[in-house]
């Protein structure tokens, strides 16, 4: 849309988190599964996501690995209750000015 911003990595990600924390709050699992299809067909279960590097990319963390992809390439995003021997919980980034746990 001429005149309208450029759509921001950050925010798309920071309502991807608001999205699993919400699905998290509303079901009885403590943790969510969240999982990405990428064009090709490929399913990754994530353990987190970043909106770094930018520039159209994303860092999506799976099984001690980090895959920089372009934001073009996810095709659908899961959430789902964790089951933490075969559906691992997805880690939400701690909130800006939260309190430490005691």
């Amino acid at each position: 849309m001429p005149g309208a911003a450029e759509p921001s990595l950050d925010g798309f990600v920071e309502r991807i988190h608001r999205q699993i924390e919400e699905y998290t709050a509303t079901h009885t699992a403590d943790r969510s599964h969240v999982e990405v299809e990428l064009a090709g067909g490929e399913r990754l279960m994530l353990q987190s996501l970043s909106s770094a590097p930018g520039y159209g990319f994303l860092t999506l963390s799976v099984e001690g690995e980090q895959l920089i992809v372009p934001i073009g390439s996810i095709r659908r995003i899961t959430l789902g209750p964790a089951d933490e021997d075969r559906k691992p919980g997805f880690a939400l980034p701690e909130r800006k000015g939260a309190e430490p746990a005691a």
